[in-house]
């Protein structure tokens, strides 16, 4: 076999994810209005890119510390909680809907910064009181996280209560661009560019950082980190509050789009994560965020086309990828 062929084979491996994202914008083309469409193809994009923020943090801390933690869904809701908050406060002084275009950016800044916030402050007391003495243990792992995730969704109840709250958007992000027929909600081109914005950012400090090249090498072997001098645990704790601040970020997201927050909104976007993460790859930015727009182009074409399907395209396309690579799509092998 020539090395030529060979450069093909590789290019079409690490490039086939690309090629089946491709493929689920272009097939429903053959069944639905050009306006619909690309309708459902903008939201789409958007749910998936909700997903990856959740997904990220989750793939990256599965993949470094070996922890698997089922309460990721609970920064989620933390953080969209937090940026309800602030965003409630703000708009009694008139910021938010009714505010300027400068004072709508403050706002729905804040709101993130709140979350990010609460994610830091809630991941470094999970971490530290409760995951690092499971390190090692999975079972552990998922029975304590997993009683920690319901207690901290009782936590959100206790505070803001059990019912459905309204969520304001910044009226810079309010309302939709029409171009002929095609309607396209501000918003969600907003949440496109911040998913974009966190991958590239991600993948810069991973690749071109000294935090970056120390986090990689841990990954591939921690024994060795700590053996040059390095403080493994610091970096555990570290990577685990990032992924938690992620998350919670999806979560202030997240409320913007369905203009609501809720107590089990943790829990429905932690499914969708865990089936990005499977489908991307354990420890993989980039294969989390080809899974991301997998996921939520499947789910809303499906949604419109054939509703009771929804879910259940997700965990086809799961399966059929892990029976293609059991390791996900850039998994490490």
């Amino acid at each position: 076999m020539s090395s030529q062929t060979i450069l093909s084979q590789e290019n079409i491996r690490k490039n086939y994810g690309w090629l089946i994202v491709i493929g689920l914008c272009l097939l429903p083309l053959l069944k639905m209005k050009f306006d619909t469409y690309m309708t459902l193809t903008i939201a789409g994009l958007a749910f998936g890119m909700f997903i990856f923020l959740t997904a990220v943090g989750l793939s990256v801390i599965f993949g470094l510390m070996d922890v698997l933690n089922m309460a990721h869904g609970a920064f989620f809701a933390f953080g969209g909680y937090a940026s309800y908050t602030v965003i409630s406060k703000l708009g009694g002084f008139g910021w938010v809907d009714t505010g300027t275009t400068g004072q709508s950016w403050a706002s729905f800044g804040l709101g993130i910064l709140a979350a990010v916030v609460i994610g830091i402050i809630l991941g470094f007391i999970l971490e530290r009181v409760i995951i690092k003495k499971v390190y090692g243990d999975h079972l552990k792992q998922i029975l304590i996280t997993m009683g920690s995730a319901y207690v901290l969704v009782e936590i959100i109840k206790i505070i803001w209560g059990p019912n459905d709250e309204q969520v304001l958007v910044p009226a810079a992000f309010d309302g939709s661009w029409i171009f002929g027929d095609v309607i396209i909600t501000k918003y969600r081109v907003v949440a496109i560019a911040v998913g974009v914005l966190v991958l590239i950012i991600a993948q810069l400090i991973l690749k071109k950082t000294k935090i970056g090249i120390i986090v990689r090498a841990g990954v591939e072997n921690k024994e060795v980190v700590q053996a040059i001098g390095y403080n493994i645990n610091k970096i555990f704790t570290g990577v685990f509050l990032v992924g938690a601040a992620l998350a919670a970020i999806g979560g202030a997201m997240f409320s913007f789009n369905k203009l609501q927050v809720y107590p089990g909104m943790g829990d429905e976007q932690f499914i969708f994560a865990i089936i990005v993460v499977v489908i991307g790859g354990m420890g993989s930015i980039a294969g989390s965020f080809i899974g991301a727009l997998m996921v939520g182009l499947a789910y809303n074409y499906v949604s419109f086309m054939v509703p009771p399907l929804a879910l259940g395209i997700d965990i086809i396309i799961m399966a059929v990828i892990l029976l293609i690579k059991p390791k996900g799509l850039l998994g490490q092998q």
